[in-house]
């Protein structure tokens, strides 16, 4: 089952020069809550940003470049959805990472989503796609602690497709 995790600004925001623009720290610890001991699937440039393998997850990293290699066996690289139709098809939870294509490639298969909602608008130069929100309900929505280390308006949201 495919999942979508993203953190977003108020105007779709997601990242500037292939970076996070702001820095959570309680995001970044729900996103290792729910994705340690799963996939990832992220594309090249989002796989890059990370800086390295994340610990206890696979890695699939969706590129068009045939000659992309990662020599590390949690990294699987691919070039095109029918690569995962298994993951899409499994019971197991399986995450989208980012960014901003390969996002919208893989939405129309995604069952949920776990977005971090910041009230606030960014400048950025890549966005998380329109959602329907009619096609989603909503199942949990936690706001967020704002303190110093977190120094912004947010809030948990999952959602999950209706049938």
């Amino acid at each position: 089952m495919l999942s979508i995790i993203v953190a977003k600004a108020k105007n779709n925001v997601i990242g500037k020069d292939n970076k996070l623009i702001w820095h959570l720290p309680e995001d970044l610890k729900n996103f290792k809550n729910l994705t340690t001991g799963h996939t990832i699937i992220m594309g090249r440039k989002t796989f890059e940003s990370l800086g390295r393998v994340l610990p206890n997850r696979k890695h699939i990293v969706f590129t068009r470049n045939k000659d992309f290699k990662i020599d590390d066996k949690n990294v699987e690289v691919i070039h095109k959805v029918e690569d995962i139709k298994d993951i899409i098809e499994e019971k197991d939870e399986a995450f989208v990472i980012g960014g901003e294509k390969i996002y919208k490639l893989l939405l129309p298969y995604a069952k949920k989503m776990y977005i971090t909602n910041i009230n606030e608008e960014f400048d950025g130069d890549t966005f998380f796609p329109e959602i329907d929100l009619s096609d989603w309900t909503e199942i949990k929505k936690e706001k967020g602690i704002r303190n110093e280390k977190n120094n912004l308006d947010y809030e948990f949201i999952v959602y999950e497709r209706k049938n």
